[in-house]
């Protein structure tokens, strides 16, 4: 399975120290230069960096057409990050990309990618039973603490699916 990450769902992981689930549910991720270097430049997250950096299963894998990333980033007004991950993830013909913006996963449903946020992240643990119903709630409260957004409408799709 080809796994292409955007930015947000790692520091998400990373903000409820369950960045392993991926490792778990997917072997391996990808994510395209433009995605480290937002994930590393900052020295204000040097400890997230680390993470990433110490993380074998998260691998960096260049586009091979970085045009097109600028051209998509042009078009449609996504960051450089979230640009680069939709095209390495067409140019690998990636079985999922990760990405929580919502202009972002509009512009990859668009294009026929299958997309999965932080939340279907947490769903699928929980359905691999990584995760207890008990700890997704904790993830997911965790993540309002730290200031993520999540949408009323996919919080309840996550309590409806979770075994009361």
């Amino acid at each position: 399975m080809i796994v292409v990450s955007d930015t947000t769902p790692l520091i998400s992981l990373l903000k409820i120290d369950r960045i392993g689930l991926l490792e778990k549910l997917f072997g391996q991720v990808l994510i395209p230069q433009a995605v480290f270097d937002e994930l590393t430049a900052d020295e204000r997250f040097k400890l997230e960096a680390d993470q990433i950096r110490q993380k074998q299963f998260i691998m960096v894998k260049a586009v091979r057409n970085p045009e097109s990333a600028n051209i998509l980033k042009r078009a449609t007004g996504l960051d450089q990050g979230e640009s680069e991950a939709i095209i390495l993830t067409d140019e690998l013909d990636a079985d999922v990309l990760l990405m929580d913006e919502a202009k972002g996963r509009a512009v990859s449903f668009q294009m026929g990618f299958k997309i999965m946020g932080t939340i279907g992240i947490l769903m699928g643990a929980y359905e691999e039973g990584e995760l207890t119903a008990d700890e997704v709630r904790e993830c997911v409260e965790g993540l309002q603490r730290s200031g993520r957004h999540i949408s009323q409408k996919h919080y309840r799709m996550l309590l409806e699916r979770l075994d009361v």
